[in-house]
């Protein structure tokens, strides 16, 4: 850093109050101050919440909900199995940073999963027998209902599901999928392709389990994923990733710190380059969500992340604040309509009174933060979801309140983000400069 945090902070405090963005002058202050401390790379352990993780990432994690993030882990997780597969559960996402994330959008979990075997080829059998029991045995339930698994790549350009598929691009797997044991496909000439789960083990590529859960503490439907970093461990004590890349740690809150271990054997395999690495790939998902898929509050949490793990501080903390107001609550009314539309369809077990009251809440969220015609009709397209909802059997209705009601919260959403990232001169030509 070549200025002190107290002057970098006057340059944000004075944008904030521009804007009417509430800033803790005092709390940034403290903030700037330990991200400017040497050992920035160290690992930190909470001993009295029994979690660890990098310490960037501690600073913004708050163990408040740990109960509640425990619960849903323990659906979420895969089980280690004593000398075939050990793991190491965190969270990250906006689950990770609590401390900012007031109104975060789902609960993002990672999962270090290490199988011990004597091939490749065991240890990924071993996986795709894991997996399958995890999706099926969680497939549904009066709390939760499975949506998809992610496992395996396309080996060539099928059409799924109606859907063109190219090759190398993830398979999504629905429950019944999972549980037939494979995919009925079909190439571009008409011809029949079967992909088998067992076979598709070999490529596993990127692996990652989606849920919906009715979470009880807070009273309301919640996305819960879990993405996997699955690793083979050879009889010679080697570590290899079965993707052929090991995840660095740069944005995970592991939950057991009895799983320092485990962390610390994989951790060491971590590319030199991890942090460069895990920048450049933040700012492809930046320029994503500036251009090809405008997004503006998703583009702006990873700028958060890029700013503080590339030493722009006086802009990481410009933009944690804004995670913090009333407005942001819309990103997870947002996320929201997308959570009830994937347990809509009458075949969820998830008790239908359950989605009429989240349908309430997500009425109730829009009038507490917005006035005037967004907060009108915003409320009216609520409504109509919500009368859809109450159909046991949505139609195309359903569908036009959900497209419509998302379309809504979106516009307001990007609105917000975009006035208030273009505002600071230094962050607006970071997006220009991200954008080309």
């Amino acid at each position: 850093m070549t200025d002190t945090p107290s002057n970098e902070l006057a340059r944000i405090l004075e944008s904030a109050r521009r804007l009417g963005v509430e800033l803790d002058e005092a709390e940034a202050l403290q903030w700037l101050t330990a991200m400017a401390a040497e050992g920035a790379d160290e690992i930190v352990v909470d001993e009295r919440a029994g979690v660890f993780g990098h310490k960037v990432t501690m600073l913004d994690f708050q163990p408040d909900e740990l109960d509640r993030f425990r619960r849903i882990g323990s659906l979420v997780e895969i089980p280690d199995q004593p000398g075939v597969v050990e793991t190491a559960l965190a969270l990250s996402g906006s689950a990770a940073q609590s401390k900012i994330q007031t109104y975060p959008g789902d609960c993002d979990f990672f999962e270090r999963v290490n199988i011990l075997a004597d091939s490749r080829q065991e240890a990924c059998a071993v996986l795709a027998s894991t997996l399958r029991d995890k999706a099926l045995s969680t497939r549904q339930g009066p709390t939760y209902q499975l949506i998809e698994v992610k496992f395996g790549s396309y080996p060539e350009d099928l059409v799924h599901d109606g859907q063109q598929r190219t090759a190398g691009s993830p398979i999504s797997w629905a429950p019944d999928e999972i549980e037939d044991g494979h995919i009925d496909a079909f190439r571009p000439d008409g011809t029949a392709q079967r992909l088998e789960w067992t076979a598709t083990a070999q490529d596993s590529g990127w692996v990652k389990l989606d849920w919906v859960v009715a979470d009880p503490v807070r009273g309301q439907l919640a996305n819960a994923s879990n993405m996997l970093d699955v690793t083979w461990q050879a009889p010679d004590g080697s570590i290899i990733p079965l993707d052929g890349y090991l995840d660095p740690y740069f944005q995970e809150v592991y939950l057991d710190a009895e799983s320092i271990p485990i962390f610390s054997k994989l951790a060491k395999h971590v590319s030199a380059d991890a942090l460069d690495e895990y920048v450049d790939q933040l700012e492809g998902e930046v320029r994503k969500y500036l251009t090809k898929s405008p997004n503006y509050g998703k583009a702006a949490k990873r700028m958060y992340n890029v700013f503080r793990l590339t030493g722009r501080y006086q802009e990481a903390a410009y933009v944690r604040e804004l995670f913090d107001e009333p407005a942001t609550m819309l990103y997870q009314v947002w996320s929201l309509i997308r959570t009830l539309d994937d347990v809509a369809d009458g075949s969820s077990q998830i008790p239908r009174e359950t989605l009429q009251r989240q349908a309430d809440e997500l009425i109730l969220s829009v009038v507490q933060t917005l006035e005037g015609d967004d907060e009108r009709e915003l409320v009216r397209q609520l409504l109509a979801l919500k009368t859809s909802l109450m159909d046991t059997d949505p139609d195309a209705g359903w569908n036009d309140a959900v497209g419509a009601a998302r379309d809504r919260v979106m516009t307001l959403v990007n609105a917000f983000f975009l006035a208030r990232l273009t505002a600071v001169a230094s962050i607006e030509a970071y997006m220009r400069e991200v954008s080309r």
